[in-house]
């Protein structure tokens, strides 16, 4: 059975996506099967591997709202190994439509449950929110990965998210646990992104990655040409950072089932 990560913070402009793309990226570049599942309305994980949203028929939407069979809305992509669940606007409207679900919050689980013996790894994108949608994704992942940008406010809103996902953990998933938090954007010339890690690091404690990834804009060009950075410009400091940190959580993911 593979393993299922949930990138998840409820604050929007963290680097969720960036996370979810180059790290499934950089595992399917090592050789394991990889699933990427976008769950977020805005569709920037699946532009961000090469997807174009205006020409699809299908996407997670009719999953979680018309019980399609996920298998068959999953596609390639142009990295080996690397599938991915697309989402487009269609989205938006599904938190509404799943008010009248029996289950509602393990329409996800249920939906991946079919695949998780197909892939190594399952890395779903979270919408920048803690409603339906998100529940969701915590209820259907094993851990969790919260990115945090070393940028003022850092923390905000982190302990509403942490209660999220001990009400999760308490009567959804029992399993649930934040596995990784991963500081991005980081400016090591800013004296206040060193504070901002100091402070996360206070925080969160030993789950706080030791790779940082850095402010870079190789990062930012990549989306736009639909590839993650790890395939945009291999040498770049942000593709080396997050190949990094790609080891680590196969590294723990070995330590967890060996």
């Amino acid at each position: 059975m593979g393993t299922v990560y949930a990138i998840v913070n409820q604050k929007g402009g963290v680097g969720k996506t960036t996370t979810a793309v180059n790290v499934a990226a950089a595992i399917a570049l090592a050789g394991q099967r990889v699933l990427l599942v976008d769950v977020d309305p805005q569709g920037n994980a699946t532009s961000g591997v090469g997807v174009e949203k205006g020409k699809l028929s299908r996407s997670i939407y009719q999953v979680l709202v018309d019980d399609l069979p996920l298998e068959e809305v999953v596609l390639r992509t142009s990295v080996q190994g690397l599938d991915v669940v697309p989402s487009t606007l269609d989205l938006a409207g599904a938190e509404i439509e799943l008010m009248t679900r029996i289950s509602r919050e393990h329409v996800l689980k249920s939906a991946l449950e079919p695949l998780r013996e197909r892939y190594a790894y399952i890395f779903i994108d979270t919408p920048p929110s803690l409603g339906l949608l998100t529940v969701n994704c915590l209820t259907a992942c094993d851990r969790a990965i919260v990115p945090i940008q070393c940028e003022y406010y850092a923390l905000e809103g982190i302990t509403q998210l942490m209660r999220t996902v001990d009400l999760v953990r308490r009567r959804l998933n029992p399993g649930l646990r934040i596995a990784h938090v991963l500081l991005t954007m980081k400016d090591p010339r800013l004296r206040l992104a060193q504070q901002v890690e100091d402070e996360v690091r206070g925080f969160f404690g030993d789950i706080v990655s030791a790779v940082v990834i850095p402010r870079n804009v190789r990062l930012s060009e990549a989306p736009s040409f639909g590839m993650p950075v790890v395939l945009y410009d291999p040498k770049s400091r942000g593709a080396e950072a997050y190949r990094q940190f790609a080891l680590e959580v196969m590294s723990h993911d070995s330590q967890r089932t060996g």
